[in-house]
Parts: structure tokens; C-alpha cells; sequence
């Protein structure tokens, strides 16, 4: 495995911090690497063994740990003095209630607290409550491209290469694999997996066909608009009946398990974000590969979601731009700072060149404007930067 340099260094200026750290991520994305690698950079500056505990909740060694009482009960006997600790605890939303043993901790010990979780809403609940302003959260993606063509020792990338990974997607254990009929088993024993453990068993979802259609639905159409109307239509033409209530509910579901992402719309005249006609993005798109057969087909899609994901890893919030008439794909915002983005796969003509370039002329401020293309040549105008993918999503920021 690589060391994810990206994460990294986002982390460290945290390691002896009181402030809780959390890495939230899809299932096997690469979270439990991480925090190895953070305990290994630990030792190296000279942190003994003996001041760290590791507890991974998947590990059945601590499948009696399933309460606050147990795990305060453990740690405690664990601790053997009163010098700093550092407390790693992976996928910790496996024990009920382990927000008021972490606050416990941070409140009256010496220690530095590194926790995991494979659900967004992680910190939607107690923990937030009694830890406001007392943690800091890091997204821990599956492998960008630069990532994948570090692990496969691609040093000059081509067309192919960013094909491969967007078919694939960036799935760290998929790499140790072989064939393409091991990755295809791999990854839907992932979807599965994300199904049935993270959504069925933690929300009480009771209609798995159901959930897997409107997974299989949004799989079928990453990068497009979505609409509560749209997929109800769906659902009719395939004979099933779905009140907009329960959509959304399971929807929302989804999105928890992080196995997609939302883009709300952005009001770029208006400067504020609007609530309809979202669009949800794949945090991995071979998850989406095994559920489509005409996946591959739609790859200005499959780019578009490609950057939105980089734009995230990036540390940019991402929007979807809304104007009278027409949309930006991306408004990315960081720091203060603001910067427009439009994915096209190639600039075939010139009809395309001006629908993605045109765009620009109804946004009439100075933030930086950018085409990103799979096009070598560089067709930029009038302050429009256009950028070639492979180079732009191979940048080391």
C-alpha cells in the first residue's frame, strides 16, 4: 500500500491535539490504514507502544465491547499511569453510546483520541452535542488517480489509464487483485456489505428490493439532476409503488452510508444554496460499474464525477451552479475563495466548445473560470483556463 500523503498531511498538525479526530469514510476505503500509518509516525517521534491503544470494533476480540460501560471499563484497565495516551478507536459507532466514554476521556485524561466510522451522521447526534467546537473531521476517499497511478507505478498516466479508474474506481484492496472477475466479486461483496450492514441493520430499512433499485437507479445515472419525479416514474414503470416520503427516507439512508455524495445547487447571483434538484455523485464508481452494464458508455458522467470527487479530496465544498437559464457543473468554495468549474469529456466541435465555454458569459466576476477535457489541445479564451483531466487530476496539492 501507498502512504496517503494527502490525509496525512491534513492530520498532523492535529496528532497531539485535545481536539478528537475523525476520519469518516466509506466502508474499506482505507480509514484503519490510516491510522496506522499516524501510530507509526507517532513512534518515529518517540511515542512508546505502551502509551497507545488500538481497538478495531470489527475485530471479534472485542465483540463483548458493545456499551459504554464495557469500553470505558477496558480502556481504563488498559491505562496503566498518568502519562499521554493516544486512544485510536475504528469504526466506533459499533458501541452504543461511545460518546460519552469519548468526551470522559478528552474531558479528564491526557490523551489524543483518533476515531473512525463508516456513517456520515457520525457526529450528528451526542457526540456533536457534547463535543461543539471540541473535534475535527477529515474525509478519508477511496484512491484518487494520482493514487492509483502512484500504486500501480504509472508515472506518465495516458488515456487508458484514467478509463481504467473510471471504470474501476479507487477501492485500495482492489489493487491486490488479479483479474477483473476477482475485482467484479470484491466489490459487490463491498456493495453488499454496505447494504446489509450499514444500512439495513443500523437504520431498520425493511425493503431491501427497494433499496437496491433506488441504488441500482442512482448507479445507473451518476452525475445527473436528480428528481423525486423522475424516479417515481421509475418505480411505476417497473410496477412498484413508492410514496415520496419513503424515497426520500431511503435516500437519505444512502447517502449515510456514504456510498454517494450530494451536490446541493448554488445560486451564483444570489450567492446562496438552494434546496431542489440536487445531484448525487458515486464515492467510488466501481461500486457503480457492477450494477450497469452501459456504465462504461457514459463517460463525460463518469469524468464529471471523477472531478467532483478530487474537487472534495481537495478540501472544497462543491456545488452545482445555478444561473437563469443554465448551470455551472461545479462551484467549488475554500478559504474564502471561490473557483467555477465545467467537465466535458472531449470538445468534439465547436458546438460543444461554445455550449462549455459560453456558459461563462452570463457570470460576470473575476474568480477563476476552468474547462476540464480529456483534450491535449489547449483551448483556452477570454480568461477561461481549459485544463487537460489526466494533468489536472494528476496534481500533487
Amino acid at each position: 500500500m501507498i502512504k496517503r500523503e494527502s490525509v496525512l498531511k491534513r492530520i498532523r498538525p492535529f496528532y497531539e491535539s485535545e481536539l478528537i479526530k475523525v476520519l469518516i469514510g466509506l466502508r474499506r476505503s482505507g480509514k484503519s490504514v490510516l491510522l496506522h500509518e499516524i501510530m507509526e509516525e507517532l513512534k518515529q517521534k518517540g511515542v512508546r507502544q505502551e502509551q497507545i491503544i488500538y481497538m478495531n470494533f470489527e475485530d471479534f476480540q472485542y465483540s463483548y465491547i458493545t456499551n459504554a460501560k464495557t469500553l470505558y471499563d477496558y480502556i481504563c484497565d488498559q491505562r496503566k499511569n498518568e502519562e499521554k495516551y493516544y486512544l485510536f478507536f475504528d469504526e466506533i459507532q459499533m458501541v452504543d453510546g461511545f460518546e460519552r466514554v469519548i468526551n470522559s476521556f478528552r474531558a479528564t485524561w491526557d490523551v489524543s483520541i483518533f476515531i473512525t466510522g463508516s456513517n456520515s451522521k457520525l457526529l450528528s447526534g451526542e457526540l456533536a452535542t457534547l463535543l461543539s467546537g471540541r473535534y475535527v473531521t477529515f474525509r478519508v476517499a477511496p484512491f484518487s488517480f494520482s493514487e492509483c497511478c502512484e500504486i500501480r507505478n504509472v508515472a506518465a498516466p495516458t488515456d487508458e489509464d484514467l478509463v481504467e479508474y473510471m471504470n474501476w474506481g479507487g477501492m485500495p484492496q482492489r489493487f491486490s487483485l488479479h483479474s477483473e472477475s476477482e475485482v467484479r466479486t470484491y466489490l459487490q461483496d463491498l456493495f453488499n456489505s454496505v447494504v446489509l450492514r450499514d444500512i439495513v441493520q443500523r437504520t431498520g430499512a425493511r425493503d431491501v428490493d427497494l433499496l437496491n433499485r433506488i441504488m441500482e437507479y442512482l448507479m445507473a445515472n451518476p452525475s445527473q439532476t436528480f428528481s423525486s419525479q423522475g424516479i417515481l416514474k421509475y418505480f411505476k414503470s417497473v410496477d412498484r409503488t413508492v410514496s415520496t416520503q419513503t424515497l426520500y427516507n431511503y435516500l437519505d439512508h444512502i447517502q449515510t452510508s456514504l456510498i454517494v455524495s450530494k451536490a446541493q445547487r448554488y445560486d451564483i447571483r444570489g450567492k446562496k444554496i438552494l434546496t431542489t434538484l440536487d445531484k448525487y455523485y458515486l464515492t467510488d464508481l466501481g461500486l457503480g460499474r457492477i450494477h450497469n452494464s452501459g456504465f462504461k458508455l457514459e463517460m463525460g458522467a463518469l469524468l464529471e464525477n471523477v472531478v467532483y470527487n478530487e474537487l472534495l479530496n481537495r478540501g472544497y465544498e462543491v456545488y452545482v451552479g445555478s444561473i437563469p437559464g443554465s448551470e455551472v457543473d461545479f462551484v467549488a468554495l475554500k478559504d474564502g475563495k471561490k473557483e467555477y468549474y465545467q467537465v466535458a469529456y472531449y470538445l468534439y466541435d465547436q458546438r460543444v466548445i461554445e455550449r462549455e465555454f459560453g456558459v461563462y458569459a452570463n457570470i460576470p466576476d473575476n474568480y477563476p473560470k476552468y474547462v476540464i477535457s480529456m483534450d491535449k489541445m489547449d483551448f483556452s479564451r477570454e480568461g477561461v483556463i481549459h485544463l487537460n483531466a489526466i494533468k489536472f487530476l494528476s496534481e500533487t496539492v
